[in-house]
C-alpha cells in the first residue's frame, strides 16, 4: 500500500522550525555560513539555520506532496495551514488531532477507490489473457506461458533457486529486474508470494515463462510500496537458470 509521508515530513519540520525560535540566546555560538540570497533578511546564524531547515523541510515536503492522492495539491492552502500550526497568535481552523484524522480518512478513502479500480481492472485483463494463445491457467488463477521450457530437475518447496526475472505492471512499468541489474537472485522456492512458488514448482531449470500473477497471489489489498497499487495484477518473466545445492553440516 502507498505511503504517504506527508504528516511524518510535516511534524519533524515543525518540531525543527519551533527548536529554531526558541534558541536565539545561543546563536553566536553558532559559527555563521554565508547567508543564502533571499528576500527575506537573515541577522544571525540562528536565522540561516533556520531558513536552511525550512528550504530543506519545504523541499521534502513538496516532493511529497507529488505522490499525494486525490488529484493535484493546494501548496497555498498547505501553507497557510503550516504558518497557522506554528504561529500561536493565528488561529487555526481545526486542532491538531483533527487535522489529522481528516487526512487519514481522506487518504483511506482514495486508497479504497484506486483499490476498487485496480481489482476491475485486473480481473477484466485476465478473463482476456485466459483466452490468449499460448496462455494456460491454473486452478488457483496463474497465468503462464511457456517462453523456454528446459529439461533440468524441478524445485521442491524446500530449495533455493536462482533465477532472472523482469517483474512489471499492466502497464508496462518495471518496477524490478534482475536481467537490469545484471546479476540473478538466488531465493527460496517457499519464501517469495505464493503466486512465485507455485510457478517455480512447475519449472524445469533451463525454463523461462511468462507469468501473470493474479493480486491474490502476490500482494492483494496491501499492494507494496509506492509502485505497486493495492490489488494489481503483476506480469513477469521468470528464468530459471539453476537449483542451489544443499549444504550439509
Amino acid at each position: 500500500m502507498k505511503k504517504y509521508t506527508l504528516w511524518t515530513v510535516a511534524a519533524v519540520a515543525v518540531m525543527l522550525v519551533a527548536s529554531c525560535r526558541t534558541t536565539k540566546n545561543t546563536a553566536d555560538a553558532v559559527s555563521a555560513a554565508t547567508p543564502p540570497a533571499a528576500p527575506y533578511m537573515l541577522a544571525t546564524a540562528v536565522d540561516t539555520a533556520c531558513y536552511s531547515i525550512g528550504i530543506s523541510y519545504g523541499n521534502g515536503l513538496r516532493e511529497s506532496m507529488k505522490n499525494f492522492p486525490g488529484g493535484e495539491t493546494n501548496l497555498k492552502a498547505l501553507r497557510e495551514g503550516f504558518l497557522h500550526a506554528i504561529d500561536s497568535d493565528t488561529a487555526q481552523a481545526m486542532t491538531a488531532e483533527a487535522a489529522q484524522a481528516y487526512v487519514q480518512s481522506f487518504v483511506e478513502s482514495i486508497q479504497q477507490k484506486e483499490s476498487g479500480v485496480e481489482k476491475e481492472k485486473g480481473e477484466r485483463f485476465l478473463a482476456a489473457n485466459r483466452a490468449a494463445e499460448g496462455v494456460i491457467t491454473t486452478g488457483s488463477g496463474l497465468q503462464y506461458k511457456v517462453l523456454k521450457q528446459g529439461d533440468g530437475a524441478q524445485p521442491t518447496s524446500e530449495d533455493q533457486v536462482k533465477v532472472h526475472y523482469t517483474g512489471k505492471l499492466l502497464d508496462g512499468t518495471v518496477f524490478d529486474s534482475s536481467v537490469e541489474r545484471g546479476e540473478p537472485l538466488t531465493i527460496g522456492v517457499g519464501g517469495v508470494i505464493q503466486g512465485w512458488t507455485e510457478v517455480l514448482l512447475l519449472m524445469p531449470v533451463g525454463s523461462k515463462y511468462q507469468v501473470w500473477i493474479p493480486s491474490e497471489l502476490a500482494y492483494g489489498p496491501q499492494g507494496a510500496g509506492q509502485v505497486i497499487k493495492p490489488n494489481s495484477v503483476l506480469e513477469f518473466e521468470v528464468e530459471l537458470l539453476g537449483i542451489e545445492e544443499k549444504v550439509t553440516e
